[in-house]
């Protein structure tokens, strides 16, 4: 299905709903249209992936403006956190911060602020600072492994223990305190992301919405039949097929899973989600965790740190009423 900025001119049917889900996560079943309400529905390219929007009102025209803004608004949060770009708040830092503080936006600073706070939770288990390693793995063009000296260079660093987030002239500001130190927040910022774009939704009066980047969902209120959210987990094996189905009214998942960015070498799968203990892809024999949570950045770290690990070792990560482990498979 082609991807598109603009309001889709025919309306899918319940079986092509299902397929609008691009990633881990989709809607396992949705009613288009009801006496009074209708959905408004726009797929883009966002954040490395697909985001996908849904928002149920009465008055398109309203709805698919309002899709507009909170679009808006995540892509600000994208120019702002990516580190594939020079000028955003993450590239600057990644160039310039082990030399002197770098001023970042009040919005990077919550989002790695959130993120040492899991790292520190998790005893380094979640590392926002292991940039530099997932820039060496770099799984969507590698074929083959680094070379292992390189891998061992990264390994059991505790990268966030370098970085400092503070104030510099009264404006936020970070830097590094050690060299190898590298900012990727692909493990968190695709759910604050989602809840920004939630956020903008709330302002625009909208209580019914859906909202999917690659894996990280939001659930507004209730689906156009006035049920719950119905949402379903992909198998890792079978694209077509689901492995999980669930409820969500006003509630938060994210998936993070070892078959969407990955290669595989001599019978291994190399995937991107880094083991910071080793500098290398994590050995497991899971495929995929789902996280439930009241917000989606929780969910998003979450299930990032979680990916791999015993449940039994985690619960004192995700708190007593925070977070909970939903499925893995």
């Amino acid at each position: 299905m082609p991807v598109t900025d603009q309001p889709s001119g025919n309306k899918p049917s319940r079986r092509d709903f299902v397929a609008l889900g691009v990633g881990v996560l989709v809607v396992a079943s949705v009613t288009w249209r009801s006496r009074r309400r209708t959905l408004a529905q726009r797929t883009i390219p966002s954040m490395g992936t697909v985001a996908d929007f849904t928002v149920v009102h009465g008055n398109e025209q309203y709805a698919q403006a309002a899709i507009t803004a909170a679009i808006a608004r995540l892509r600000m949060v994208e120019s702002l956190m990516t580190r594939y770009q020079p000028s955003s708040d993450v590239g600057r830092a990644n160039r310039k911060a082990g030399q002197d503080g770098v001023r970042v936006t009040p919005e990077t600073a919550t989002v790695l602020t959130t993120a040492l706070d899991w790292a520190s939770r998790t005893d380094g288990a979640f590392d926002p600072a292991l940039g530099g390693a997932i820039a060496l793995w770099d799984v969507g063009h590698r074929t083959s492994p680094p070379p292992a000296d390189a891998v061992r260079r990264y390994a059991a660093r505790g990268f966030y223990r370098a970085l400092d987030v503070g104030s510099w002239a009264g404006r936020q500001a970070v830097r590094f305190t050690q060299p190898d130190v590298g900012i990727d927040l692909g493990g968190i910022a695709k759910g604050y992301g989602v809840d920004q774009a939630v956020a903008v939704l709330r302002e625009w009066g909208i209580t019914h919405a859906l909202v999917n980047v690659g894996g990280d969902l939001y659930a507004m209120g209730r689906s156009a039949d006035d049920g719950p959210w119905r949402v379903g987990v992909r198998s890792p094996e079978r694209a077509d097929r689901l492995v999980a189905e669930f409820d969500l009214e006003d509630a938060a998942v994210a998936t993070s899973g070892d078959y969407l960015q990955y290669f595989d070498h001599h019978g291994r799968r190399y995937h991107h989600l880094l083991d910071p203990a080793t500098g290398e892809p994590t050995v497991s024999r899971m495929r995929s965790i789902t996280i439930r949570a009241s917000d989606c950045m929780t969910a998003d770290a979450a299930a990032t740190a979680c990916f791999g690990r015993e449940p039994s070792a985690t619960r004192g990560w995700l708190g007593p009423t925070e977070a909970r482990i939903v499925h893995s498979v």
